[in-house]
Order: C-alpha cells, then structure tokens, then sequence
C-alpha cells in the first residue's frame, strides 16, 4: 500500500514544484552539471523523507477509520500506554534519517559550492555579471563587449560568473542550468555553471525589485564553441560602445525591452542589446565606487573620461 501510494505523491510534487516553469527550463529537467547534482539530491532527500512522511499519510486516515464509532470490531484498549518495539522505531528511524540526510547535505554542499569551479579539460569563460534595475548587465572582460537580455556561452564549456550588483539586492538564477546566488552593490559573489547541449533557457532575477521585477528576464544561450566565435564578433562590430553617457542611461530603472529601444540597432536581437569597446576594468569599478563610504559622482561612472584615465594602462580583467 506505501509503495502504491509513494509514487503518485512523488508524481505530484513533482508537477507542482514544475509548474513555475515551461519546456526544459527548470531543476527538474536540468540542462547542466549543477542543475543535475541539485534534481538528483533533490530526489534522494524526497525519497528518504517519504519513510517518515507516507506512514503517517497513509496510517492517520486508516486509523480515523479502523477505530471509527460505528466499528464495532475495533479492538477498545483505553490502559494500553507503552510498547517497547514501537517506542523502538518511534525512535530510531528518525535518528537514522537525520544522519542520512546530514551526511548527504554535508557532501552536497561542498559539491555544490557555487564557488567551486566546474571540472574541464577547457577553460572557463569568464562573465562578469551586474544586476540592475530591473536588467541584468552581462560583461565578457576578456573580449571587451556586453550584453543585456541575453548571456551567451558554448555549450559544454564551464562558465565562471563574478556578480555584484550597482542597485538594490537582487538574486541570479538559471534554473535549468544553476540555483540561485545574491548579489549586493559593493560585493562580489560567484557562480559556476555549464550546459550539455545548445538550447535557449530562461534566466531571472527572484529577489522582488521594484515595479519592473516580473520583467527582468534573460534568455542563456548555448551555443557550438564556432557559433560562439561568430556572435562574439558580431557584438564587437555591432555592438553600442559603453561610454559614460550610455551607462548613465543604462543605469537607470528599465527593462530589457526598454533598453533595446533606447540603444539596439536592426542587428541586434527583439529585447536584446550589445555593447562593444568595454574598458578595462569595468567590473571592478562598479564594485569599487561603493567602497569608500562616499556618495558615488559622476566621475566614478565607468566610461568616464576620469575613469579612462585611470584605467588605461590597466591590464583586462
């Protein structure tokens, strides 16, 4: 009877924690190596918390109806108070699940430390990642261009992500591909993460914003390792350059959308922006304006002819 009614539960669950999510775009048909290792611990701790969970689904009911007012044939025990084999397993089990379930936490965790690298003979591409209101900002240091609304990498190729933020606190995810990870102005969080195939997966910001919040989606992108050579170029020929007055801009509350109809030309993708001629160090700078305790000028913006100066003889990030 347990096992019978195990696996409709199971099904259960599982279409409900899939309902926020359409296609191949969440955990529960994961994409990546983190996404896989988190879908198969998250089965592991399913299964090993339904022996406590299905006896009391399963005995609870059966019991309101064996020892129901009508049943004349239930046994009437009212001085039964103790049993040593039950007040055993009443014990036991649970302690047993306990020590399974923190030893499986205590290596997953370490596994899944957002900030261990991806195994791979191929070496990772770095992106350097800017939450804004309400976009992501996507920075490829070693390439010179960024992106909003779309983070492409090639497929089977780890992807090493540093993030902060140059707004309010807002969390990174791509559910096929990655959990989540904060992201704070002034901080610098990491993420790792790679995909099997190509494909498109939807990204996201789940920390609440501000009025643009349910729009500050991204597509990741997938790609073979020579179309990503192709769009790399693409963006630096087509790309909008990232100069003081286009960050002001792009720093202000807006959407993907709305910052594809501020800077986007006819090459670039619907909701999707490029940007060329990054400088040296821009990432950091972000970061580093919220260090000293003073109010961020304008000098401090990056594209800045200060910010130039300073950053010119600068090695790429």
């Amino acid at each position: 009877m347990i096992r019978r009614a195990a696996v409709p539960l199971a099904l259960g669950a599982a279409t409900l924690l899939s309902g926020c999510v359409h296609g191949d775009n969440g955990f529960m048909d994961p994409q990546g190596f983190v996404a896989a290792e988190q879908h198969e611990h998250f089965w592991q701790v399913t299964w090993i918390t339904l022996i406590v969970v299905l006896p009391v689904i399963v005995g609870v009911p059966w019991l309101a109806w064996h020892y129901r007012y009508s049943n004349k044939k239930a046994t009437y025990r009212p001085h039964w108070d103790f049993n040593h084999a039950l007040e055993w397993v009443m014990w036991l089990v649970p302690v047993a699940i306990i020590v399974v379930l923190s030893t499986l936490l205590w290596i997953d965790t370490h596994k899944l430390d957002p900030y261990r690298p991806i195994a791979s003979e191929k070496a990772p591409l770095r992106v350097q990642v800017v939450g804004l209101d309400w976009k992501w900002l996507f920075i490829y240091p070693d390439y010179h261009v960024a992106t909003v609304g779309q983070l492409v990498f090639p497929q089977d190729r780890p992807v090493s992500m540093t993030l902060t933020s140059d707004t309010v606190m807002q969390s990174f995810t791509v559910p096929a591909l990655v959990g989540q990870i904060y992201v704070m102005p002034g901080m610098v969080t990491k993420l790792n993460m790679n995909a099997f195939k190509t494909g498109k997966w939807d990204g996201m910001n789940t920390q609440y914003n501000g009025d643009g919040f349910h729009e500050q989606h991204f597509v990741a992108q997938a790609v073979s390792p020579d179309d990503f050579k192709a769009w790399v170029t693409k963006v630096q020929g087509d790309g909008v350059a990232m100069n003081q007055m286009g960050y002001s801009k792009l720093s202000q509350s807006s959407t993907p959308e709305q910052v594809h109809k501020t800077f986007a030309s006819t090459a670039m993708p619907d909701g999707v922006t490029w940007f060329n001629n990054v400088a040296p160090g821009f990432f950091n700078q972000i970061v580093n304006r919220y260090m000293n305790g003073k109010p961020v000028t304008r000098e401090q913006q990056p594209g800045s002819v200060a910010y130039n100066a300073r950053m010119g003889t600068a090695k790429t990030e």
